[in-house]
């Protein structure tokens, strides 16, 4: 475990995707969404145990969720957890930290995660993880993971690589440090694509040149500042301007002007698909972002019938559903194939799998026609 290794989990998101199970006022990173007893930020925090110190993990959250984080994860200190006034997507976020973080240790390496996201064969990810750190220690590149494809996905956003020698402006020593190998395994990254169409994936998939966007980073503190000023540098100018304050009591009073002052903008929009130093690191460690009902479906314990359940559920003649429910209340199914029973707060959703991108078009008619007290 090297001490100048920090984690950064982003936990500020709502999941609308994942309606009604992630709601407004307790979205889904802080649900035992796959049923083993631990919320999606524990497993998140659990899943890096031996890859750096507890005293450096940094959860982002909405200042709303603060005290959710508290509950959740008892063992991080009050100023381990940053508090954004509003969401502003993850370039501002990462920002946020790692600014925080290059002022606390200078010489620290960064892994930046979703708080929503599975992972299935841990030690698998850890070795990764590892390898990506050695990239990153001694190197001025900015890595992302990338998942082997399982299938043309139109869900992800697909990351396409070379073979490449890094080059040299890129190698840089700490001090009192010489410079490390390479990791073999990384990629130089040529196009990111955003959600391709069903064809366009399929010839992604096909090519062996394309790995899904996973949205794990790791990079050197001083390189993401650096990649900042170089291609977001209206957000460097913020928070530039009040690092100082970074630490001390007048943080909260800043980062509040500081995100007035920020652009909604993803990192992968304003500096991964800009930036000419930018690593992928091929990985298979049974990854998912969560991030639908389907993904649900195709992480989750199938029964014999495919179905995967978490409730008191009695099942007849039913395949292939995902069923969801309080365990005080007992559901019966008789029928179904295909479909998401889920019900959370009030609010039972009965929807086709093959329908699920309908989801957030449903919460936008309960918002308007039913009021905000089921969003």
């Amino acid at each position: 475990m090297d001490q100048h290794t920090y984690l950064v989990v982003m936990a500020g998101g709502i999941g609308s995707r994942f309606w009604p199970f992630s709601r407004t006022h307790h979205p889904k990173q802080f649900h035992d969404v796959l049923g083993l007893g631990r919320s999606m930020l524990q497993l998140t925090v659990d899943r890096f145990a031996g890859i750096c110190p507890p005293e450096n993990i940094f959860v982002v959250t909405n200042r709303d969720y603060i005290e959710l984080v508290q509950q959740h994860l008892p063992e991080l200190a009050a100023n381990q957890i940053l508090g954004e006034p509003i969401g502003r997507n993850t370039a501002p976020c990462i920002a946020y930290a790692s600014y925080r973080i290059a002022r606390l240790d200078p010489e620290a390496v960064i892994v930046v995660t979703p708080a929503d996201h599975a992972v299935m064969h841990e030690e698998k990810f850890r070795t990764t993880i590892r390898t990506a750190l050695v990239g990153a220690r001694s190197h001025n590149v900015l890595i992302t993971l990338g998942i082997q494809p399982s299938r043309p996905d139109t869900g992800y956003g697909y990351i396409q690589f070379i073979d490449d020698e890094v080059p040299a402006r890129d190698v840089r020593t700490l001090p009192g440090q010489e410079a490390g190998s390479f990791p073999k395994a990384l990629r130089r990254v040529k196009t990111f694509t955003e959600k391709p169409n069903a064809e366009l994936a399929q010839m992604f998939v096909s090519s062996g040149e394309f790995l899904w966007n996973s949205g794990l980073f790791v990079w050197r503190a001083d390189a993401i500042v650096q990649a900042f000023h170089q291609y977001l540098s209206d957000i460097a100018e913020v928070f530039d301007e009040g690092s100082a304050q970074l630490g001390t009591p007048a943080e909260e009073e800043f980062i509040t002007r500081a995100y007035s002052l920020c652009r909604n903008i993803s990192i992968d929009y304003g500096v991964m698909e800009k930036a000419d130093n930018v690593y992928v690191l091929p990985a298979d460690f049974g990854w998912s972002d969560l991030g639908t009902w389907d993904s649900l479906h195709r992480m989750g314990q199938h029964d014999a019938d495919d179905n995967v359940v978490d409730g008191n559920a009695l099942l007849y003649d039913t395949r292939e559903c995902v069923i969801k429910t309080p365990p005080e209340r007992l559901v019966v199914v008789q029928g179904l194939e295909g479909y998401i029973v889920a019900e959370y707060d009030n609010v039972l959703l009965i929807c086709k799998r093959t329908e699920e991108q309908r989801v957030k078009d449903f919460l936008a008619d309960v918002k308007s026609k039913k009021g905000t007290g089921y969003n």
